[in-house]
């Protein structure tokens, strides 16, 4: 026997001692026995509250009456599965679809980088447009920094020991890197001053993962590994967890500097001198243009003197994806809001069913706070299990939302125990949710009166506010993310209906890297060993090569020169270098003229192709086939031979520029990295092309390597851009919106009617048409949804500005879209509010009666 339990046995003993004592003094005054037993029992109180009081000072007792409460909710809940199982499924899909979020968003945006001190860290203006000569100008020197680096991203063929070759991505940076990030090998060393300078060893740094992969020995610290056909010795390896620019990058090794290259291709990063503040450089930066401006002209620097900023390291290498984690968390959580007032309505469903049961214990001395822990501990019971099962959602759904989110780089993260911490975390503050909206309904009602209210068959029960509360929380929430996704959709469709100028169907493209020891005859002669082995290929109808792809972005640009315009000398357009058959497989539309042929040689006169946009800007009102222009990266002449019509070179909404395409035989250099796009017969799927096209290039051009391959249609997925991405993400989290915002729906509106079931009995009974009981409760219905789908795009109009940086040709208060969100959401609620109607407007009156 307990301590506790003792105690209460003899508190029962004194109390009843205590009223036989009064009951005898009452017979003593005369009273007859029952009178005196009755008197007493009023004098002493309510026996049962007395000890509950008792047992409430006891900090044990607290314990065990935890743990009774703790196994009545376990009964209550399997004596009610549907009404258990409903709760937990609900709130777990909230919490595993919020944690799974929040668990990428977590790693991706809120853990530290691994820089020292990353607030010093900044990326100069201009991003991948500094060339060598201006870095070398500027260095040891640039106003308000302690130090500044040179950096560019370059994918390199690697050979180790007597493994195959395989590309990897790199950046080749100034020796200042490491020092400027704060960041130092886990062994060996990093770059020194020197390292940089033309002529100097060939060293290189391994990312932690690559060391692995080549054996994980500390000895490899000296020895060579190949690069792009030349040695380079191994000097360090950098540690667990470090990554620069994004984590896919496995090599990083010393760009040479030289003074003469204007390549516009480098980006500058570096760390501000002591008390200066990243977000406020202006000052520094306007000596730093003074410096380019008395150095450079006009051409050299590209105008770097005009928007001139430092943009935070954080915000230049993760800003792009926080738009679209955020929208994304923001949906999940109003998922689970949904979530926490389906259940929390459910939960008030129980009270209202059990509230005879609370009744009755009220009176027999259990007080509101003793009722309210037996509801918290059901509540927080439902949350356990619903974290748990949350928590394996989320650790599934990690890998799809991070394979559905623009990531890039950071797409292959895998999850960790701060997932399952979060969604239990997630789980508490649910479980802290649902309860507020029981816990005010039992403080706010009067339990004795409850007894009598349920002999009247609950003709006098309670209003329903604060379910009306919740269905109008669920829909607008619901509406809020169905708005999202409708504006979002209609910007991707926006985007899809741009033509890009070529024919995307149909095309299989290979991206492929020559190694750096071949030269300029041999990369154009295994370039076209490999189009001649390709176009053998069963289904492929016409092959070519360019160094840069439409929708891609970036590509050359180079000067121009037309003799009969001489205003326009320092003009630069973009440069396109391409084989035979290349704008042929591409679909170009020929407007004049011809393209690019077998013939067009070294030895032959030297032609070009142009666009319209060129020939409008250079050749107004003239016909430019036959004439001359010249090109300032060979100082040669080029013959217009051909006019094509506009393609998206860049960015799919990008406006039309002037652009060049010259023969890859006919100039004096090839780049390393070509893509060779295939156009494939009628009937053949591209898709089907990749493989065999692989086992080709291994066969036919083994110092080549693939760095990808892929589809036109693809590439147009890509420079559609993260909206595409995220839109499907909101689709299917407004599909689950409406399922959960249809099941609050129906279950309020049940709830509703089942209430006022003796009463709709009792009108039907005495001649009120089934039809008038339907009608009402879809009424009733209807205005509680409308109600939610007004406020729910006043929210809308809030949640969609995070997509703002998604939108084309669509605003965030785009009418059409909360027409449509609003629309759904309407259907869906009545919809769920009839099945309800429908069965309390043909309900048998006497069997309502009866049941009462």
């Amino acid at each position: 026997m307990t301590r506790g339990r003792r105690v209460l046995e003899s508190l029962e003993d004194d109390i009843r001692d205590h009223i036989e004592r009064e009951m005898r003094d009452n017979l003593d005054r005369g009273m007859a026995p029952e009178e005196a037993r009755r008197q007493a029992l009023l004098k002493f109180g309510n026996v049962a509250l007395v000890k509950e009081d008792t047992r409430a000072i006891w900090p044990w007792q607290r314990v065990e009456q935890l743990a009774q409460d703790s196994s009545y909710a376990v009964r209550i809940l399997r004596r009610r599965p549907v009404y258990a199982l409903l709760s937990v499924l609900t709130l777990a899909l909230g919490i595993g679809g919020t944690a799974a979020v929040f668990g990428v968003a977590q790693g991706v945006l809120l853990s530290p980088l691994p820089y020292a001190h990353e607030r010093e860290l900044g990326v100069f203006w201009m991003k991948t447009d500094w060339t060598h000569e201006e870095y070398l100008h500027i260095r040891g020197r640039t106003p308000g920094f302690r130090q500044v680096a040179l950096y560019r991203q370059r994918d390199a063929i690697l050979r180790a020991g007597g493994g195959p070759a395989r590309l990897v991505p790199g950046v080749a940076a100034s020796s200042e890197l490491l020092d400027v990030l704060g960041a130092a090998p886990l062994l060996g060393r990093g770059f020194r001053k020197g390292d940089d300078v033309p002529g100097a060893e060939g060293v290189a740094l391994l990312s932690f993962g690559l060391w692995q992969e080549l054996g994980g020995n500390p000895a490899i610290i000296g020895t060579y590994v190949t690069l792009d056909g030349r040695p380079r010795t191994v000097i360090g390896v950098m540690p667990r967890g470090f990554w620069f620019p994004d984590p896919s990058v496995r090599i990083w090794t010393p760009q040479p500097l030289r003074a003469d290259s204007r390549s516009w291709n480098s980006t500058l990063i570096g760390r501000v001198a002591p008390n200066q503040d990243i977000r406020a450089m202006e000052a520094p930066l306007s000596q730093l243009a003074a410096m380019l401006d008395e150095r450079f002209d006009d051409a050299a620097r590209r105008d770097k003197t005009k928007d001139r900023r430092i943009t935070p390291v954080r915000d230049d290498l993760l800003g792009p994806m926080q738009p679209a984690l955020l929208a994304t968390l923001a949906a999940t959580a109003l998922i689970l809001l949904i979530g926490c007032a389906n259940v929390a309505a459910l939960v008030l469903g129980q009270v209202d069913a059990r509230s005879a049961e609370f009744a009755v214990r009220s009176a027999l001395g259990a007080g509101r706070p003793r009722l309210a822990q037996q509801l918290v501990v059901e509540v927080l019971i439902v949350a356990a299990v619903a974290g748990t099962l949350g928590a394996a959602l989320a650790w599934v759904g990690f890998t799809v939302v991070t394979d559905a989110l623009p990531l890039g780089a950071w797409a292959g993260a895998a999850p960790d125990w701060r997932v399952f911490a979060s969604a239990m975390a997630i789980a508490v503050i649910a479980a802290s949710l649902v309860i507020l909206v029981p816990i005010v309904s039992l403080y706010r009602g009067d339990l004795r009166s409850v007894l009598s209210a349920a002999r009247m068959g609950g003709i006098e029960g309670r209003g329903g506010r604060l379910e009306s509360g919740l269905v109008v929380t669920q829909v607008a929430v619901a509406v809020m993310i169905a708005s999202g996704a409708a504006v979002l959709a209609r910007s991707v469709a926006n985007l899809y209906a741009v033509q890009p100028g070529v024919r995307v169907d149909g095309v299989a493209v290979v991206d492929v890297v020559f190694d750096g020891t071949l030269d300029r005859a041999s990369r154009e002669k295994t370039l076209d060993q490999l189009e001649r082995a390709l176009r053998e290929l069963p289904g492929v109808a016409s092959v070519g090569a360019a160094q840069q792809l439409p929708l891609r972005g970036g590509g050359y640009r180079a000067g121009l020169r037309i003799d009969e315009r001489p205003e326009i000398e320092i003009a630069a357009t973009e440069y396109r270098i391409v084989t035979p058959g290349y704008l042929e497989s591409l679909g170009f539309t020929l407007r004049r003229g011809r393209a690019i042929s077998g013939d067009d040689r070294t030895e032959a006169e030297r032609v070009v192709v142009i666009n319209e946009a060129f020939a409008q800007r250079y050749f107004p009102r003239v016909d430019p086939i036959g004439r001359s222009i010249g090109v300032d990266v060979d100082q040669g002449r080029s013959r217009i031979v051909g006019v094509v019509a506009d393609a998206a070179e860049k960015r799919l909404t990008d406006a039309a520029e002037p652009v060049r395409y010259v023969a890859l035989a006919q100039v004096p250099w090839i780049d390393d990295a070509q893509s060779i796009v295939l156009r494939t017969a009628p009937g053949a799927a591209e898709t089907s092309l990749l493989e065999p096209v692989r086992r080709t290039i291994a066969r036919v051009a083994p110092a080549a390597a693939v760095q990808q391959t892929t589809t036109m249609g693809r590439v147009l997925d890509t420079s559609v851009g993260p909206a595409r991405q995220v839109v499907s993400l909101l689709s299917l989290l407004t599909g689950l919106a409406l399922i959960l915002g249809a099941v609050g729906v129906y279950g309020v509106m049940t709830h509703f009617a089942t209430r006022r079931r003796r009463d709709w009995a009792i009108r039907i009974a005495i001649g009120l048409p089934g039809s008038r009981v339907i009608a009402h409760i879809l009424g009733h219905g209807a205005i509680l949804v409308s109600a939610g789908i007004v406020a729910g795009i006043v929210g809308a109009a809030m949640l969609t500005r995070l997509l703002s940086s998604f939108l084309f040709d669509v605003g965030t208060l785009d009418p059409i879209a909360f027409a449509i969100a609003g629309a759904a959401l309407f259907g869906v609620g009545v919809a769920a509010a009839f099945v309800p109607a429908l069965r309390a407007g043909m309900a048998d009156p006497l069997k309502a009666l009866r049941e009462q």
